[in-house]
């Protein structure tokens, strides 16, 4: 049954790929607390902790309406796949909702979608790690993310109770330094401990106004926080994972929105209260802006180990989805069936180290031709989670009216106010690609993630169309 596909059309197991194997199955040995954190840290890396500079530079205090778009968005999207998984048991990556919902098309061109940006993903964090430890060891950036990689490469090929304790301890740093730096920059703005006046939230308005660049300024630079919010639906992946994998996701959702609003929305409002924005520069940590503006002393040295921890965070993760990802395409056909195989620990090594030499190629990449292959990988990456999104929206909807009619007893968890919320949400992710569109300065991430995802339609025609027959999701 060479085209990996079972007669009725659902995705065959390992045993039928490997008859004379166990069945290729990963194992169950996260914990809530490992999944729980993965959650939090997924929607904590660099993109906050640095990358929120360029979107307050270019839209003001408004930006502040670009992480609440963003984060409702996010949210609502986490509910429809926790809805799902709920729904439908046993899916071992989020990608194959969409083609559960939509067909086989569906989940080739989300899995793949997704894996390419993970894949980026690593490679452009590993160069922003390796960045930060040249301060301290005199080496090529190069080098040191190639260090960088092989290490966390290696602690993935461990085990899977290994990334997880890795990414909890990395994850609690992450949320520990932010509440220290929310508590100290909240002191300041309601002026406890200074002998003058509370500073207030004079800033938000004093310089050119609210949204001194306008709302579409606002709208546009959501695409910018959606890549950084990116990383929660991790989660959803590593409750396969869990002892109680349906129960984890249902539990882990409700926090979401907490964890946007504190860490995100709270952290941003803040930084903006306490810094003028015209102070903020692209590039330059935010966090250390507004903490040299208080005057605590060694706050760069305090927010580059922080942003390190993120980084590593980021590239741990990258790592484990990326194989996860692929183990899940070969299972339905998708990929080399050579890759549903896992170790003796129940690992899928050959799917993290084929996934790991795309990332070394792309770093490669970033030192032989940097403005050229390196900026079209890496703008190809800027709309793919957008693309992704609305996918699983599309998904979600008919999902949800079919076992609305088969069986409504699988739907235990919901999305909120069906299907207007889910309909909003594929309309505001269509707004913002609509907004890149009309900004010169993100249109080339929009064309050149299209580009990309044409490339996939067309190896799905090419190899894939018609191979697989047509599915039910009662079955599942």
């Amino acid at each position: 049954m060479s085209n990996g596909a079972s007669t009725d059309g659902l995705p065959v197991s390992a045993a039928e790929v490997f008859p004379d194997e166990a069945p290729a199955r990963l194992g169950k040995s996260l914990a809530a607390r490992h999944v729980s954190m993965i959650a939090i840290g997924g929607i904590i890396g660099a993109g906050l902790f640095v990358g929120s500079s360029s979107a307050i530079a270019a839209a003001g205090p408004a930006v502040i309406l670009s992480y609440l778009l963003a984060g409702a968005i996010v949210l609502v999207v986490m509910r429809m796949l926790s809805e799902m998984a709920v729904a439908i048991p046993g899916i071992q990556s989020f990608p194959e909702f969409a083609r559960l919902g939509l067909g086989h098309w569906a989940g080739f061109l989300s899995g793949w979608l997704y894996w390419y940006f993970w894949v980026v993903v690593v490679a452009i964090e590993a160069i922003a790690g390796a960045v930060i430890i040249q301060n301290w060891v005199a080496a090529p950036v190069w080098l040191i993310g190639v260090g960088l990689m092989a290490m966390l490469t290696a602690v993935n090929l461990m085990s899977t109770r290994s990334y997880g304790e890795f990414e909890y301890w990395f994850s609690l740093t992450k949320v520990s330094g932010i509440v220290i730096f929310i508590a100290v920059t909240a002191a300041h703005v309601l002026g406890f401990g200074a002998s003058g006046p509370a500073p207030g939230f004079a800033n938000l308005v004093a310089h050119g106004g609210f949204a001194p660049n306008g709302l579409m300024a606002a709208l546009a630079t959501t695409t910018t926080v959606v890549f950084a919010l990116v990383g929660a639906e991790i989660a959803t992946i590593a409750a396969a994972e869990s002892a109680e994998p349906t129960r984890t996701v249902a539990r882990m959702t409700g926090s979401v929105a907490l964890r946007i609003l504190v860490f995100y929305v709270l952290a941003i409002l803040l930084i903006v209260a306490v810094t003028p924005w015209t102070e903020i520069k692209p590039g330059v940590s935010p966090f250390v802006t507004a903490l040299n503006t208080i005057g605590i002393e060694g706050a760069a040295t305090a927010m580059n180990i922080l942003v390190l921890v993120a980084v590593l965070s980021c590239l741990n993760s990258g790592l484990y989805v990326t194989s996860r990802v692929l183990f899940a395409l070969a299972a339905a056909g998708d990929a080399p069936q050579a890759l549903v195989h896992v170790n003796k620990r129940q690992v899928p090594v050959r799917a993290i180290l084929i996934a790991s030499s795309f990332s070394y190629a792309a770093l490669a990449a970033s030192v032989l031709s940097p403005e050229t292959v390196f900026s079209f990988l890496v703008n190809a990456s800027g709309a793919l989670m957008l693309i992704i999104y609305l996918l699983i929206a599309a998904a979600q909807i008919r999902l949800r009216r079919l076992f609305a009619v088969r069986a409504p007893e699988r739907l235990s968890l919901k999305v909120w106010l069906f299907p207007g919320l889910s309909l909003v949400a594929m309309a505001a992710i269509i707004a913002i690609l609509a907004a890149m569109a009309a900004t010169p300065k993100v249109a080339v991430e929009l064309w050149s993630s299209l580009v990309i995802t044409a490339i996939c339609l067309g190896l799905f025609a090419v190899f894939r169309r018609g191979k697989g027959g047509p599915l039910d999701p009662l079955q599942r």
